[in-house]
């Protein structure tokens, strides 16, 4: 059920609590640091962000106005490696396109229908859906060769709850008409503030631009920009709201290396003077579309040798690399090539 409303079911002593916890955390940077479990380490924090393509809680009206019918696959459409700094003074948050090919390289049981599975190729949204929370970290871990520190999924009903959390919501602008029939996304140019329904038909469009799974994640990381951003602005002049938003965000399902409610509020207070310009984001450099693969279908493949440059820059606590100067990618438009870009430039006027 939604939970947009639910400051009101607090009763004044409980807020009084949440608030007193929440300073805490958002006092003095050593008792930031003091905050149980965050891990500082050396080369910094990694976390693994996921968008999980599930509908579970969404209602009928939801379903309709949201254009999110259908019946969701339980993978990971969205999956970003954010590295913190060891200084928290930068962000690099690398994309990992949903139909990047890998493989599953030992025998492993099928948490859909219990069936064991022999190694087999996989796009690495598949891992989730296959074998979890856990089995997603490992894959990752695996692929890019840098640890995974912490965790946090968001389906779609947190993620609207979440949003709907942010007082007079995000904005999110557009040079030109952006209009997608698959996600009911309609947007004029200019700068518009939206709420979650709509924020969710923004980041889940992927036929507004002709850009395919590339333009849906330009608008993510945008989109996950000008929410800082308004955070920064508002939110923490309220640690109850602050408190709420990390609690709807985390959910309860108990998640291996999960965040915790009180670990994000941790983190917000260590990087809460971040502005988008110390921010940077990037998506994998990518060769090729790859050869249709029997029980696969379309995928893509990494430039390897492009990529082993970004993560070992994220294992070093370093900038990400600038990007070369000549394509390396066959994908038309240049929609394949690595191109770092700053937080600032995503930020809505």
């Amino acid at each position: 059920m939604p939970v947009r409303n639910s400051v009101r079911e607090f009763s004044r002593p409980r807020r009084l609590v949440l608030a007193s916890a929440v300073l805490l955390a958002l006092g003095s940077g050593a008792l930031a640091d003091a905050a149980p479990a965050l891990p500082s380490p050396r080369h910094g924090l990694n976390i693994l962000l996921v968008g999980v393509d599930s509908r579970a809680g969404l209602t009928a009206d939801e379903l309709r106005r949201y254009r999110a019918g259908g019946k969701g696959c339980d993978c990971t459409d969205v999956i970003m490696l954010v590295h913190v700094s060891a200084a928290n003074d930068r962000v690099s948050v690398v994309s990992l396109p949903r139909d990047s090919l890998t493989s599953l390289p030992y025998p492993h049981v099928d948490q859909r229908y219990g069936t064991t599975h022999a190694p087999h190729p996989v796009k690495v949204n598949a891992a989730h859906s296959e074998g979890g929370p856990a089995f997603t970290i490992e894959t990752v871990e695996r692929m890019t060769g840098t640890p995974v520190h912490r965790y946090l999924s968001i389906d779609f009903r947190r993620f609207v709850d979440a949003v709907d959390r942010v007082h007079g919501g995000v904005p999110i602008c557009t040079t030109e008409p952006l209009k997608d029939p698959v996600t009911g996304l309609d947007l004029a140019p200019g700068t518009k503030r939206v709420e979650g329904g709509e924020a969710l038909q923004y980041v889940r469009s992927r036929r507004a631009d002709g850009k395919m799974d590339f333009g849906r994640i330009h608008k993510q990381r945008a989109f996950v920009v000008n929410t800082w951003n308004t955070i920064r602005a508002g939110l923490f002049d309220d640690p109850v709201k602050l408190w709420l938003l990390a609690s709807t965000l985390r959910g309860t399902a108990p998640v291996e290396r999960s965040l915790s409610v009180t670990e994000m509020v941790t983190l917000a207070a260590r990087l809460r003077h971040l502005t988008p310009a110390d921010t940077e984001f990037a998506t994998l450099p990518i060769t090729r579309f790859n050869p249709l693969i029997e029980g696969v279908g379309s995928s893509i493949g990494w430039d390897q040798e492009q990529a082993a440059e970004v993560f070992e820059a994220l294992r070093s606590d370093r900038p990400l690399p600038a990007a070369r100067p000549t394509s390396t990618s066959s994908i038309p438009k240049g929609l394949g090539d690595y191109r770092p870009a700053g937080g600032a430039a995503l930020v809505c006027p």
